[in-house]
């Protein structure tokens, strides 16, 4: 129903997931995986199209996708109540979302237009355009990063949200397209890859994978009812240093701990 898949890109990838070192390219087999523990589990609204997910000053907050369903939400952790919402007008299908200062940046995926929002009242402050598709949206507190559902990801100044340069994502030399929701996490920028159990883990200069995490068997299931029912949803608590990952229309957003995975 959203975007294409890659069918080709996600038999790389899980591949190089799934096979021995022997069987990889010395590039690709370098590469570390990380499964996962669950440290918690926290209720989820099932009618969240996850699309943005991230934390701010404590406050979990949330982006939507689907017209005439698409909003930006402030949710209590512990109980995964919305305890604010705006709803985007419904021709827009919102995509992903990070903070400003004391906005929140929001992108909308093939309307070529984003929002910015006051943090606190979530009201529209003001929009921006750009060309292409808007998927991902992540911030380290000085720069924008967004993917667009190619192996590029563009930098936006966080003040004019002018598009400053792009990074081409590759793993093992193999460009890396489908990257859609990210977060900054400890000097990394972390992807999922769309259609895929799998983040990845992208040095911002270089562009390249430094590691592979493995989330299967996290999803039920019977959580998907639709097959665009997937892994989707990265927040990282950086005060408490906690890890968060949830999916479209899941019942549960789980806390985790990444563990590399022996070869």
């Amino acid at each position: 129903m959203k975007k294409t898949k890659q069918a080709a890109f996600i038999r790389f990838v899980l591949g190089a997931l799934a096979l021995p070192v022997l069987a990889l390219s010395s590039a690709q087999a370098a590469i570390p995986v990380y499964t996962f523990m669950v440290k918690h589990a926290y209720p989820h609204d099932t009618q969240a199209f996850t699309q943005g997910l991230f934390i701010k000053d404590g406050a979990l907050f949330e982006s939507t996708g689907m017209k005439g369903q698409s909003s930006i939400r402030r949710v209590q952790l512990e109980t995964g109540r919305v305890l604010q919402k705006l709803d985007l007008a419904p021709e827009f299908f919102g995509e992903g979302i990070a903070p400003v200062g004391n906005d929140i940046v929001s992108l909308t995926w093939q309307s070529k237009v984003g929002f910015v929002h006051d943090a606190k009242t979530l009201k529209l402050k003001r929009k921006f355009s750009y060309e292409g598709e808007g998927w991902g949206l992540a911030s380290n507190g000085t720069q924008l990063f967004m993917s667009d559902g190619t192996p590029a990801i563009r930098l936006l100044d966080p003040k004019t949200l002018n598009e400053t340069k792009r990074i081409q994502v590759s793993a093992g030399g193999k460009p890396v397209p489908n990257l859609n929701e990210l977060e900054w996490v400890d000097g990394q920028l972390f992807a999922n890859v769309w259609g895929t159990n799998v983040i990845a883990r992208i040095d911002p200069v270089s562009g390249n994978v430094v590691g592979w995490i493995d989330l299967t068997g996290l999803q039920d299931p019977t959580w998907k009812a639709g097959p665009d029912d997937v892994l989707n949803g990265i927040a990282w608590d950086a005060s408490r240093r906690r890890l968060f990952v949830t999916g479209k229309h899941w019942p549960k957003l789980f806390e985790i701990e990444l563990v590399e995975r022996k070869r």
